[in-house]
């Protein structure tokens, strides 16, 4: 916790150290078991088909029971509890299904990673036909997803969770005369402008931290929103053109494109169909669920106050893949919740710094991988373990992390008040590496 001081007309914050790594990509992989990085297509599999029999299960539970919450089988106080039982019934169904359902994302996330199998034809076609029944398109997310591993962290290479720099924000020009460059000292008056352009109301905090969570991947596939900020305005995933793919890209571009068109045609043809609450209460809750998580999981994953961003000079490959967090996902509820989490999501939120170091590696294997490159991690100081995820992680993250400075080399950032709780601490000053795992499937 960050200890706050005022005096003389400054404000100061005790910073915490985040050991910045001098490690490299061969001291991380080594440290994980050889058997880690086997792939089987059969296991991968029965994963996928296991995730589908437990949405199975929950809508033919939620439709078995719906018809018997009537004044025929049961007796409530008032007519208006029927609907509410109703409504209670089917948002359950909703909440499991998108966690659930959350599971296939990540079997298809993993197919894009080569992690699935060791066919790239099986990766590539399970991945694509699990990603468009869910909207994403499959090799444009494939292609950009791998650029952000090579880069993470980079403020010019990374494609998601790039932070917003003072000028950017509209902010004023650094003055030395009134604040520290590294944000542990702000004058007074100058941390009152800046809360009065930057700071939330706890109200007006919820409200973007709940749309962002609603509305922030659709967002980032059609409009690049907390992408690339040096990217064109009109960049997004739907266009072969599109400046982050490749003129060899083109034909892949284009099949993603054709697996939503026919995702958007079978939606639309079941509502025709089925009618719109039926299929809104059927999927497409279960799908804003499934929007909600992966947004949720990816942002805690690499934003925090205490996560460092990355120029180009001090920039390595390393450095970016422990520039994030592992996250028990809904383990501040309870034991059996972050089990439950972790089971139906397939430990992509508890595992996310191992998946950074060697994508290749599949989920099953992630958590014995995980622990053993956590204990080499330790041997030089550095955990990256952050706080259970939720909503509550996401409105505190939200209302500390605004900006990052136009200069420096290793940015932290900053709150509405101009300050960083966090400095690098360097273990030596050499920082080179040439081995960066890149997909070469991108």
């Amino acid at each position: 916790m960050a200890t706050f001081k005022s005096s003389n007309g400054r404000t100061t914050v005790e910073q915490t150290p985040f050991v910045i790594p001098d490690l490299t990509i061969k001291d991380l992989l080594s440290a994980i078991p050889a058997h880690c990085y086997k792939r089987s297509a059969l296991r991968s599999m029965t994963y996928v088909v296991w995730d589908f029999i437990v949405i199975g299960i929950l809508w033919k539970a939620t439709t078995s029971l719906d018809p018997l919450i009537s004044p025929a089988h049961i007796s409530l106080p008032n007519p208006w509890m029927y609907t509410l039982a109703k409504i209670v019934l089917w948002s359950l169904y909703g909440y499991g299904t998108g966690l659930f359902a959350t599971g296939l994302w990540v079997c298809a996330h993993e197919c894009g990673h080569q992690a699935f199998s060791e066919s790239k034809f099986i990766n590539n076609s399970v991945g694509w036909v699990l990603h468009s029944g869910l909207g994403v398109p499959y090799h444009s997310w494939r292609i950009t997803h791998a650029k952000h591993h090579a880069s993470t962290g980079h403020m010019t290479q990374d494609q998601v969770f790039v932070p917003k720099t003072r000028s950017q924000r509209g902010l004023p020009d650094f003055n030395p005369e009134k604040e520290t460059l590294d944000g542990s000292s702000i004058s007074n008056d100058l941390m009152a402008e800046f809360w009065e352009a930057l700071g939330d109301s706890p109200i007006g905090a919820a409200w973007g931290a709940a749309s962002y969570l609603i509305f922030g991947w659709p967002m980032y596939l059609i409009t690049n929103a907390s992408g690339q900020k040096r990217y064109p305005t009109n960049t997004n995933h739907f266009n072969p053109t599109a400046v982050m793919f490749s003129p060899h890209h083109y034909g892949q571009i284009v099949m993603s494109d054709i697996g939503v068109i026919i995702w958007a045609a079978a939606v639309a043809y079941s509502i025709y169909h089925f009618g719109f609450f039926e299929v809104f209460r059927t999927y497409l809750v279960p799908y804003l669920w499934v929007n909600h998580w992966l947004v949720l999981i990816t942002f805690l994953q690499h934003t925090d106050p205490l996560l460092p961003h990355y120029r180009a000079s001090e920039f390595t490959f390393p450095r970016g893949a422990l520039a994030t967090f592992d996250r028990n996902l809904l383990g501040g509820a309870g034991g059996i919740w972050g089990w439950l989490g972790a089971h139906a999501t397939h430990g992509i939120s508890e595992t996310h710094v191992l998946h950074h170091v060697s994508s290749k590696i599949p989920h099953y294997h992630a958590w014995e991988a995980a622990d053993a490159l956590r204990r080499r991690l330790a041997q030089s100081g550095i955990h990256l373990e952050g706080n259970p995820g939720g909503w509550s992680e996401v409105y505190r993250v939200v209302k500390q992390c605004k900006f990052v400075e136009d200069e420096g080399d290793i940015l932290f950032y900053k709150n509405a008040h101009g300050l960083a709780t966090t400095k690098p601490l360097f273990a030596d000053h050499s920082a080179s590496d040439s081995g960066v795992e890149v997909d070469k499937d991108a």
